[in-house]
């Protein structure tokens, strides 16, 4: 609508709580009925703004179709997206909360992989003696893809991960994985290690604009800080 901003925010976990806080910094409260299951939210004293809870990769999805005008996502995310998508939303600001990192990783006991370069090596043992290629379990297909041939790995096949891929390799799904991290822990708990060079990107939660909206008249009428 021609009068109506609408902002999409992440609807559970951390991202979600300091988003709202964000926005709270900013002088957009929120306000909802306190029901439950509410997806949507006013913002006090700014009755042209609408805020929609989301997933926060559906977030990105609706910058790009126009549904929304404003989000808070992860950089991840946004990175990961097909072109036609990415290309139809701008970042207009990186905030200072969701940092976590996309690595591979690879199980401890490979005490002869250390890098990137040794991973190639495995995967050329792969196929040359096992006949088979390197799984390599992950959500983050497109990322992994790049990286990985930038790299000159070539001989490993991508396993598409619904949840848990740390467990991946341990439940005979795939040998390595790639996802993503904030701490490490979770790795290490799972007897995992990150490759001395395996960082594949160092991501955030992001302030993004749909490009259809920024020359929105009513976009100018928000906090100056917002931006």
């Amino acid at each position: 609508m021609k009068n109506l901003i609408t902002i999409g925010i992440p609807s559970k976990g951390r991202l979600k709580e300091a988003s709202v806080d964000y926005l709270s910094k900013n002088n957009l409260k929120l306000s909802s009925n306190g029901a439950e299951r509410n997806y949507f939210a006013d913002v006090k004293d700014f009755p042209y703004i609408r805020i929609i809870y989301l997933h926060a990769k559906e977030i990105i999805q609706r910058l790009s179709d126009g549904t929304l005008d404003i989000g808070i996502s992860g950089l991840d995310l946004l990175n990961e997206s097909p072109i036609n998508i990415n290309k139809k939303v701008e970042i207009k600001k990186k905030l200072d909360f969701g940092a976590a990192n996309l690595v591979v990783a690879i199980p401890d006991d490979w005490i002869d992989v250390q890098t990137v370069a040794d991973l190639e090596e495995v995967s050329f043992d792969f196929r040359d003696k096992k006949n088979i290629r390197l799984r390599v379990a992950t959500k983050y297909p497109n990322l992994t893809n790049n990286f990985l041939v930038s790299k000159g790995v070539t001989q490993y096949q991508l396993v598409p991960s619904l949840g848990a891929t740390e467990t991946y390799p341990f439940i005979g799904s795939s040998e390595i994985i790639v996802d993503i991290t904030s701490t490490g822990k979770t790795l290490k708990d799972n007897n995992l290690r990150v490759l001395k060079d395996g960082l594949i990107l160092q991501s955030r939660a992001c302030l993004m604009v749909a490009k259809n909206s920024i020359d929105k008249k009513i976009l100018k009428d928000l906090p100056v800080s917002f931006f």
